[in-house]
C-alpha cells in the first residue's frame, strides 16, 4: 500500500515541478504557456474563473499519469540516475505527443481566443514541462527505491 502512496506523492511533486516550469516560461513573456488557466478556461470559458478548476484538473491528471510513468520507470535499473533519466525520457515523449496534439487539435477548439494560437514554441514549452514532470517523478521514485513489484505484492 505504501507504494501507491509513494506514486501519489511523486505525481503531486512532478505536477508541482511541471506547473512551476510552465509558469516560469509563461511569465518570462516568451510563450503563452499558462497551461493551468488554459485547462481551467476550457471548462469555465472565462479566464477570471479558470485558475482553481485548472489547478484541480492539473493535479488530478498529474497524479493519475504518475501510475503509467511509475510502471515505465520501474522497468529501468533500480538506481537513482536510471529513474531520473527514464522519467525524463518518458516525459519528453509524452510532452512531444501532448505538444503535437495541442497544436493540431486542442488550440483550434479552445473557447478563448488567446489560447487558439499554439505554434512550435507552445509545443516546445509543453515538451519541456513534461520532461520536468518526468524528472520530478524519477527523483522521488528513485530516492525511495520504488519498484513495480511492490505494488503487485499487495
Amino acid at each position: 500500500m505504501e507504494a501507491i502512496g509513494l506514486i501519489f506523492v511523486a505525481g503531486f511533486v512532478g505536477t508541482i515541478c511541471m506547473s512551476l516550469s510552465m509558469w516560469s516560461i509563461h511569465y518570462a513573456g516568451s510563450v503563452n504557456a499558462d497551461m493551468i488557466r488554459a485547462v481551467g478556461s476550457f471548462f469555465t470559458k472565462d479566464m477570471s474563473k479558470a485558475l482553481i478548476p485548472g489547478i484541480i484538473t492539473h493535479v488530478i491528471v498529474g497524479v493519475l499519469f504518475a501510475f503509467p510513468y511509475a510502471f515505465l520507470i520501474s522497468l529501468a535499473p533500480h538506481i537513482l540516475i536510471a529513474s531520473i533519466v527514464t522519467g525524463g525520457a518518458v516525459g519528453f515523449f509524452h510532452g512531444y505527443l501532448v505538444g503535437f496534439l495541442l497544436v493540431v487539435l486542442v488550440a483550434r477548439n479552445h473557447p478563448l481566443e488567446q489560447f487558439r494560437e499554439a505554434g512550435i514554441s507552445v509545443a516546445a514549452a509543453h515538451v519541456f514541462g513534461h520532461l520536468v514532470y518526468g524528472v520530478g517523478l524519477g527523483v522521488i521514485l528513485g530516492l525511495y527505491g520504488y519498484n513495480w513489484t511492490s505494488i503487485l505484492a499487495i
